[in-house]
């Protein structure tokens, strides 16, 4: 089962209360969701939005019981005002927001979000994008994959590990995660490989958040989701790596319709890494609802 980050921390802020309408902008495998219709019985709702059609299947499983209490919407969450103006929704009472994977597309999914074993260079969240990861690898020009790795997945090894991409496409098309991660470990010297994370981690991230527009669409959240949020209620957002985390802290604090409420931002507790090393880069930022100031 896939063990929602944060969970208490993310409840404790957001409060979950009766009759409450709340907005999870990653459904995922549900964890969030089902713990904040929990806590908001018995007349509490969330809008549930996921743009991973397959993820979403699972967690109207896991959310069966509370069918009552909870649309879903198959959209990425930048499309949020509209979606919630379809619905006749013009405000709620607090917004969460979890950037990361969940452990179906980690562990279960063969879009090659994960650089173990050998799956195709996918990555699309929505399938029915037209961009996927090994396009970008093999028609990218090596300026535009270069710029991609350094500035998305912060690799100091970017231009390198770029060049054995581009001579080694010249002689096959690189398909397969287990191709890259091979390129790419060949492409750093082991005495640069990083000893917390995995030597391929920063490229896969440049590749996901690339083909799936993430910055962009973060971005445009970060702008508009303030406006459909009632005075006092809470916007809570969970990142995983730093662009997210920057990103996060510098639109909420030059939203003047926002108060900060986590000076630093909020992080896994030391049983909560015992039970889910997952949970190691996660950063929960949240700030209040307050009008014009």
């Amino acid at each position: 089962m896939h063990q929602s980050v944060l969970l208490n921390e993310v409840m404790d802020f957001l409060g979950p209360k009766d009759r409450g309408i709340y907005v999870d902008g990653n459904l995922g495998m549900g964890g969030h969701t089902e713990k904040i219709l929990e806590l908001s019985a018995p007349r509490g709702r969330v809008i549930a939005f996921e743009w991973d059609h397959s993820a979403m299947k699972l967690a109207q499983q896991r959310l069966g019981r509370f069918d009552e209490r909870i649309i879903y919407v198959p959209a990425n969450f930048a499309t949020m005002p509209d979606q919630l103006g379809k619905l006749g929704v013009n405000k709620v009472d607090g917004i969460l927001l979890d950037l990361g994977l969940s452990s179906f597309q980690l562990d279960k999914s063969t879009r090659g979000f994960s650089f173990q074993g050998s799956q195709p260079l996918d990555m699309r969240m929505d399938e029915h994008c037209d961009c996927t990861a090994a396009q970008l690898i093999n028609k990218a020009s090596a300026e535009e994959l270069a710029d991609m790795f350094f500035y998305y997945g912060e690799e100091r090894q970017a231009r390198r590990i770029t060049e054995f991409i581009v001579e080694r496409r010249k002689s096959e098309k690189i398909e397969k995660t287990d191709q890259l991660v091979a390129i790419i470990e060949k492409a750093i010297p082991r005495k640069y490989w990083p000893q917390k994370i995995h030597v391929a981690t920063k490229v896969f991230q440049a590749l996901r958040i690339a083909v799936n527009a993430e910055l962009k669409n973060l971005d445009s959240i970060l702008k508009n989701a303030p406006t459909v949020l009632k005075n006092e209620a809470k916007f809570c957002v969970i990142s995983f790596h730093s662009l997210e985390d920057r990103m996060v802290k510098r639109a909420f604090q030059a939203d003047s319709t926002l108060k900060v409420l986590t000076r630093k931002p909020v992080i896994a507790s030391a049983g909560e890494l015992a039970k889910n090393s997952r949970a190691r880069s996660a950063k929960l930022r949240v700030a209040l609802k307050v009008g014009e100031v």
